[in-house]
């Protein structure tokens, strides 16, 4: 097995992720299609051990974690390009994935996140979250913001990350990257968390926001006056509104709900499709939190009904809802309408239409 060989190849033809498995030619992933590597051998689990090898360098840390834990999250480089990496088991052989991650950033505009989030960054204090499901592009989207202040605006950014993906270097700003983990700068992202309120940043970016400790740690942080830009795992801005109320126990959550309805500033919750012309595409769902959304968020039952309709009625200030979106790329012929449709339920089809038929209206003056 030779992984230089895989990795070279991997770069060679812009895979975003390599794919190890036991019984299986090395797998890439190319604009979302798994391509195996046509020149290389069946794996075998001798390859497998020797991936590990190759990839662990004998680091004892390391070893001891995924002994320990069976999973181990770390990173590599190889000829200047850095991937994360990520082995498990499968049948107790090793698997592995890396997801490359490019040295040059791509620029705030190119990405299609809205220009609303990059404006909420000069909030002195309060909570943005990026989400979306993995590999949905948040972690792209979070370095392009942190980019974008270190060249605008003259802060301290502490980041806590697991791994580190891009690095940073400091410019109008200046930038401190903490590594997560067993042997690395901290241990847990909660005691990163904790360890900011004592070294003077201005803001603080917490690569995963994973559980309650974590999640109490930030919104401390959000209320000393800090801003507080995060990640969570969900798949809509209500649904991550439901995720982080329920950390908590049921009698903590109006408590909870209050803190949140007055630190929150903004969600985005960004999807990747493939694109007509073969390309990544990002869908954005954006939620800023006026008084509006505050006050459901405040509500005793949230209502995730409500909360879309809230961002809906919202678009003035900068919300943008999932079928605006959708209907949007559809427009600039960018998604099909299979796909548009594919990311909504039934109920909302006949709304995706409607819009659809505004904004043709709206953008060919013979048809008003």
């Amino acid at each position: 097995m030779n992984m230089d060989k895989i990795l070279k190849t991997a770069i060679e033809k812009d895979a975003s992720d390599i794919h190890l498995v036991c019984e299986n030619k090395p797998l890439l992933r190319i604009a979302r299609d798994l391509v195996p590597i046509e020149d290389e051998e069946i794996l075998t689990p001798e390859d497998m051990s020797e991936m590990y090898d190759y990839l662990v360098q004998g680091n004892l840390d390391k070893d001891e974690v995924y002994n320990k834990t069976r999973k181990l999250d770390t990173s590599y480089e190889f000829e200047g390009i850095r991937f994360r990496v990520n082995i498990s088991y499968s049948g107790e052989i090793p698997v592995c994935t890396m997801r490359l991650i490019k040295n040059e950033l791509p620029k705030y505009e190119e990405l299609g996140v809205p220009d609303i989030v990059r404006r909420m960054t000069y909030q002195q204090q309060g909570l943005i979250l990026v989400t979306g499901k993995t590999n949905s592009g948040k972690t792209t989207t979070l370095n392009a913001l942190i980019n974008e202040i270190n060249m605008t605006q003259n802060k301290k950014i502490l980041t806590l990350e697991n791994p580190i993906e891009y690095k940073h270097h400091s410019k109008k700003s200046l930038v401190v990257q903490k590594e997560v983990g067993k042997g690395q700068d901290c241990l847990k992202f909660s005691d990163g968390v904790k360890n900011s309120l004592r070294e003077d940043c201005d803001i603080l970016v917490i690569g995963e926001i994973r559980d309650k400790e974590t999640m109490e740690a930030g919104i401390e942080m959000a209320e000393s006056g800090h801003l507080v830009i995060g990640t969570l795992h969900t798949k809509s801005c209500a649904e991550t509104i439901d995720r982080m109320i329920n950390f908590y126990e049921v009698r903590d959550q109006a408590s909870i709900k209050y803190l949140l309805s007055s630190l929150l500033k903004l969600v985005v919750s960004q999807r990747l499709l493939k694109g007509t012309d073969g390309k990544l595409v990002l869908v954005p769902e954006v939620m800023v939190v006026d008084n509006i959304v505050a006050g459901i968020i405040r509500k005793e039952k949230i209502s995730v009904s409500e909360i879309e309709d809230a961002i809906q009625s919202n678009l003035e200030k900068g919300s943008i809802g999932l079928i605006n979106s959708l209907a949007e790329l559809f427009v600039k012929n960018k998604i099909t309408l299979e796909q548009a449709k594919s990311q909504i339920e039934e109920k909302n089809i006949e709304i995706l239409n409607r819009t659809i038929m505004q904004l043709k209206i709206k953008n060919d003056p013979n048809r008003r």
